[in-house]
This record gives structure tokens, sequence and C-alpha cells, in this order.
């Protein structure tokens, strides 16, 4: 497929607002549009556009899909940009969300005289629906997130820390292809590689992001796997992310080292019901807010609006979910205040989970391809509560033999 529609599309939306032209810098909308991560800048006009390479000119000429001819190396761009572009009086699109104050007032008075329009929301709303290729990137990290699955299977056992758990999963994914970051959208935004939490650290939420999140090492980065050890009768939640060729994979599953009780197989029972329920339900033209609508109503159906994305102490989460691709968290997201639609092509990281304080908390977490004819689990791990009863077995070793 030839991805130089991405930047067509662009320009043709900055065409019918009006725009002389529009000027990106964030890594990510560098790498989508153009295929390379080099520092650039991208210059998109309605009939024109170019890419100005900062350093790593060499790599990013290998790197890009667009023609070579386009790409121009050169330190400081906006001397070239300024005899590019019309004069005083023009608008100019830029990323005014992930811009500092200091990166924009630099840039303004490049260019005196311009008014400035924040096109990030344009940009996202065309990076929600995905191509084949993206798909298939998709695809390649989840595989590498599931053998972060196994590895996890393989080395549960009692006495085994959430830390030295967490090491032997992130292992794996960097040996599959995990290339050891993950991009979220958020100015100082913090954590570990992912949360991991067991037993009674379930219970303990940080505010760092919103779902269990594991209670870290220190204050300074208070979200991940702990020292703590993991204990026969605890319930494991992990929830490590991939990246693979730039693009995401985000899958949570829950363990239980011995036998699970039937208050805990119950209410997995349960939340899977959900999520089967959301994923058979969701279709092209639904709104982010009625899926959410039917989450909790197949909860309160199943009696379980109480537990249902409960967060202890009267804390209730009213969002299921979010969009994934080129960052870990992007539009739409899937809430009670999200009156947007899905469309065909989404890719859609669908995560719940139930707490009951008398019982435990269980979570599931998987990547879905909206599609017109029937939807698709893109994540390969078992979507089942995993017991590890019998350490060491051969049965142990291997993800699905032993699955409720």
């Amino acid at each position: 497929m030839d991805r130089e529609y991405r930047i067509k599309a662009l320009q043709s939306k900055i065409g019918e607002i009006g725009l002389s032209g529009a000027v990106l810098n964030y890594s990510r909308n560098i790498l989508y549009y153009t295929g390379t991560a080099q520092p650039s800048l991208l210059l998109v006009k309605p009939d024109d556009y170019r890419l100005f390479v900062r350093s790593g000119f060499e790599f990013a000429l290998k790197d890009t899909f667009i023609g070579k001819e386009r790409v121009i190396e050169e330190r400081r761009p906006e001397k070239i940009i300024r005899g590019i572009l019309p004069g005083s009086g023009a608008r100019l699109g830029v990323e005014l969300d992930i811009w500092t104050v200091e990166q924009f007032e630099k840039f303004r008075k490049s260019f005196p005289g311009f008014d400035f329009l924040n096109i990030s929301s344009l940009i996202l709303e065309q990076r929600k629906k995905k191509d084949p290729q993206e798909i298939e990137a998709i695809r390649k990290a989840c595989d590498t997130i599931h053998k972060g699955h196994e590895a996890a299977l393989a080395c549960m056992r009692e006495g085994i820390t959430e830390l030295e758990l967490a090491a032997a999963v992130e292992n794996a994914q960097r040996l599959a292809g995990h290339e050891g970051i993950f991009f979220i959208r958020q100015p100082d935004f913090f954590m570990s590689r992912g949360p991991i939490s067991s037993g009674a650290n379930l219970f303990k939420i940080s505010g760092v992001v919103y779902t269990i999140t594991g209670i870290g090492l220190s204050p300074a980065v208070p979200a991940g796997p702990s020292r703590k050890k993991i204990t026969k009768g605890d319930p494991v939640i992990i929830d490590i992310p991939t990246l693979v060729g730039g693009y995401h994979a985000d899958q949570t599953r829950t363990y239980f080292l011995g036998k699970a009780g039937a208050k805990i197989r119950c209410m997995y029972r349960d939340l899977k019901t959900v999520a089967d329920h959301l994923i058979e339900l969701m279709r092209p033209g639904m709104k982010c807010n009625e899926i959410f609508r039917a989450a909790a109503g197949k909860a309160r159906e199943l009696g379980r609006q109480d537990h249902f994305q409960n967060f202890g102490g009267g804390k209730i989460s009213r969002i299921i979910g979010h969009g994934i691709g080129l960052e870990l968290n992007e539009p739409p997201i899937l809430s009670e205040y999200d009156s947007s639609e899905i469309g065909e092509g989404y890719v859609l990281a669908l995560d719940i989970h139930m707490m009951d304080e008398n019982a435990g908390v269980v979570k599931l977490e998987d990547m879905i391809l909206v599609r017109e004819g029937g939807n698709q689990i893109l994540t390969r791990t078992p979507r089942d509560l995993f017991e590890s009863g019998t350490i060491g077995s051969r049965s142990e070793k291997k993800i699905g033999r032993r699955r409720i």
C-alpha cells in the first residue's frame, strides 16, 4: 500500500479548514506520515510537503517511504520554511498539545505575524483507522506480548517477588522484539515498564494511571512491581505493554498461585462474560458511551454492578478501554463521557476489571480490531484465569494447559 496517502489526506484536511500549511515535529506523527523517527520537522502545504531532518539524515533517507527528493538535511528548518510559506497573516497548523511553552514561543518568534491553530485532534482523528500495514505491526506486538505471558507462567512460583516476575516478563518481551519503551501523549508521565501486582497490593491503586497499578519500588515511581513476595493463594495481575515497529500491544491476564477459590472463579467468569458481550456487540457506528453503557448494563445483569470497574472506597471507573496504535492510549476512549463513534479498522484495547474487597481482584484486557463483518481479537494469550499449582511441572511451563 502507498503510505503517502496519509500525507495526501492531511493536505486535504488542512485545505478544507483554510490553513496555509502545517508544521509537525512530534516523533510519532513524523513516523506516521514519513516512516522515520529521526529528529525532523514536517512541513505540509495543501499542494506540497517537505521533511527537514535535523540529524540522522542518512537514517532518515533509508527509513522514509516518501520521495527522497522531499527529504532535506537542515538543522534550522525554519529558515527554509519561511521562504516556502506565504508571508504575514498566514494560518499555520501545529501540535500545540505536546509543545512546551518554550518551544512554541521560540517557533512563534521565527514566524512573526502568523496565526497558529492546534491540529492535533485532526491528526489523531486520522490515525484512529488503521491500515493493513499498521494492523500487521500491531499483530507482531501482540505476538511479543504473548511471549511475556508465557514466561510469567513458566516462572511463577511461591516466593518469587513481583519485581523478579516482571523482569522475567520484560526479558522475554525484549528478546521477542519489544523496543523497550512505550509512548503516552501526556507531559511528565511516568511509570515502570507496566503494572504488575499481587495479593493485597491489588487493592492499592496509585493515582499515576487509572487502572490496577501495583505500588512500585518507591514513592518516586509509585506504580508497577514491588519487592513483595508472591505467596500461595495470591491473585497476580500482569499488564506490561509492548512496542514493536512503532506500534503497541496492551494486554492483561490474571493468574492465581495455587487453586483459585470459588468466588474468584465466579467473578472472573462474569468479567469474561462482560468482555465477550462487548466484543460481539461492538460495530462501526456505535458511540463510545453506548459501549460503556452496554458494559455497565451487562455487569448489572450479572449482579456485579458493585464490583465492575471498582477501585475501592466508592471509586468507580467510567472508562473501559481506549484506542491504541502509535501511542499506548489514543482516541477514542471507551467511556461514559465520549460520544464519538468507533469505525471500521479501529483497534481498541478493551480494559476491564472487577474488585470485590472480600474476594479479590481480576482483570482482563484484549485488543479488538473493529470490523463490519465481525470483530477480531488480536491478542493471542488464552483469555482465561491461569492457575499455577503444581510448581515446576511440565504443564506449568506451557501456557494454556491449566486454565479455567
